[in-house]
Order: C-alpha cells, then structure tokens, then sequence
C-alpha cells in the first residue's frame, strides 16, 4: 500500500527559496500569465517608496521587437500600468474586484538602451506614490512615479494617474454599460494596410481608414488576446494608446519603423463599445537639430475628447 505524506508548500521549501516567479496576475488585472511583466519580488521603503521587479521578453505575440532590433516603448506604458495595480492590491490593501479609472499615463524610454539583447530584459522599478487619497479608510486614488532600470541603468521613466472604486459604487454608475458584454458587439470595421501601422497582420491593426490621411475610425476587435486579455465593459486604454502609436506610425513612410520615444496620456472618460471613436494627429512639430517630432494625437467619441496623447517620435538609432 503506498504511504502518503502530508502536502508540502512548494514556496516554503528550500529549493525554490530566491527563484523568481511572475506577480499573481490578478493584481495586475491581467488573465494571462504571459502578460504580466512584473515579478514577485518587491519591497516597500516606506509609505511612499517602493521596489519593484520585472522582466521584458526578447519577444512577445504583440509588443514585439520594433523593427526586429529594439524593445517596444509600448511595454515601458504598459508595465507602469501594472505598477498601479500592484501598489493598490500589495502595498493599500484595495480588494480585488475593485475597479480603476486612470487619468493620466506617462512614458519616456531612452531609445540607445532599447536594442534587444540575448536574454530578456530583468528590470528593477523604483517607485514613489506623489498623491495617496484615501475616502473612509480605503484607498480611493493614487499618483506614482516610475524609475525603470537594468543593471544600473535607466531604460525608461514615467507616470501615472488613478481613481479606484468599490464594485457596489461601479455597478451603479456603469449600470447600463455592464447589461451589455463586449462578446455582443458588431464585429470590428476594415483595417487600414498594416504596413503602414508598423503591423504584419490585419489582426494587430486597430485603425480604419477614413476619406482623410489624419483621421481614423477606432477598429474594435475584442477577439484579440492582448489588447482585450478579458472582457469588459468598455475599451482599455491600451487599446487607445496602441492606436495612437499606429496614427504617427502611418505619418512615417511605409518600411520606416519609428519608436513612441515617450507619450504624455491624458484620458478624460471611458471609451463605450458601440459607438464610434475617432483618431485624429495634427501637423508634426520638428525640435530644431534633434531627430524627434512632436505629434498630438486626439480621440473622440459622441462628439467629446475621449483621450489626448502627445507623442513624441524618433527613428531607430543606428
């Protein structure tokens, strides 16, 4: 007859003592674990200053290498997203299934610390909460800077913005809204050629043409296993961010990969499912004697500014 033993608790067991692991996906919103960039291993200094780990994939199905050689500035967004989500859920004690709102999301990266190595990227992120707002106990919104770096050196910075809400206060302001799940809307409009969005499949592309170079309708399509990594009740934000990379990028000749070497995000309320969003870039704008252009990027939707985003473009270093 076999002996059987009490259950071991593989974390607590000498072996797997230092090891890395990824942080749980829940507290980054985020149903697949290859999605979440962020590690296990994080501190707090003190009620402000925290350290955080992460780790960047030499390759992913979406944020992949841009133009085969450097790290898409697009992880840099989407890791100080995650930064958020973590801090609430470790560092506040805000329960899961609270909801977040975000204001404002800020990025730079230095494009000469980009190119791709040959191993992924192991990421150090120090971060500092500039504005804890707390209502009856709970924490109800949060400001925070992010420094992130690799062996010593700085790879990109950033910030961000957020109000958090309780599921009962959610479900009373989005009433509507949640009566009606993603799955049920139409399916998404044409894509314009992803050549000239920096994409290789039509799949990626999140824009559709209009009879204007600088206008574009938001293309839709919840399918996508990224940008739509679980359903919701209206679209991410990521999802507008990818597609004011995609209008600058179509401003570039086509085969001319350039990097969103930094994005100043501001979003002003949710975008809705079921009606259109439109993306619209004014004129670049040239720094005299740099290589980096300055392009606004506006989106609307039922005739009110959904999000801004100004966007500051480079080419690919040499």
């Amino acid at each position: 007859m076999l002996q059987t033993s009490a259950p071991t608790d593989i974390v607590d067991t000498e072996a797997f003592r230092g090891l890395t692991t990824t942080a749980p996906r829940e507290y980054v919103h985020r149903a697949a674990l290859a999605e979440v960039f962020l590690t296990a291993d994080w501190s707090r200094t003190d009620e402000a200053h925290f350290t955080l780990g992460g780790q960047w994939p030499r390759g992913h199905s979406f944020f992949g290498p841009v133009g085969g050689s450097h790290y898409d500035p697009m992880l840099a967004a989407e890791t100080i997203r995650q930064v958020g989500a973590l801090l609430a859920h470790a560092g506040f004690d805000v329960p899961l299934g609270h909801q977040f709102l975000m204001w404002e999301l800020n990025y730079r990266v230095m494009p000469l610390l980009l190119p791709v190595g040959g191993a992924p990227a192991d990421l150090r992120l120090d971060v500092t909460c500039t504005d804890i707002r707390r209502r009856a106990g709970r924490l109800a919104g949060l400001s925070y800077e992010v420094v992130i770096s690799e062996q010593g050196r700085t790879l990109a910075t950033g910030n961000a913005r957020y109000t958090c809400t309780s599921p009962e206060v959610y479900r009373r302001l989005r009433a509507d809204r949640l009566a009606e799940p993603a799955t049920a809307q139409e399916p998404p409009t044409a894509p314009v050629e992803p050549r000239s969005v920096g994409r290789t499949d039509e799949f990626d592309v999140v824009l559709t043409p209009t009879e204007r170079a600088d206008r574009w309708q938001l293309r839709v399509d919840t399918r996508h296993p990224v940008l739509f990594d679980h359903p919701g009740d209206h679209i991410p934000g990521m999802v507008l961010l990818e597609a004011a990379r995609q209008a600058v990028q179509s401003l570039t000749p086509v085969g001319r990969p350039v990097l969103p070497v930094a994005m100043d995000s501001t979003f002003h309320r949710y975008a809705e499912f079921g009606s259109p969003c439109w993306i619209e870039t004014e004129p670049a704008v040239d720094y005299p004697g740099s290589p980096e252009r300055l392009i606004r990027v506006t989106g609307r939707q039922d005739d009110e500014i959904l999000f801004t985003a100004i966007t500051t473009v480079a080419g690919l270093p040499s």
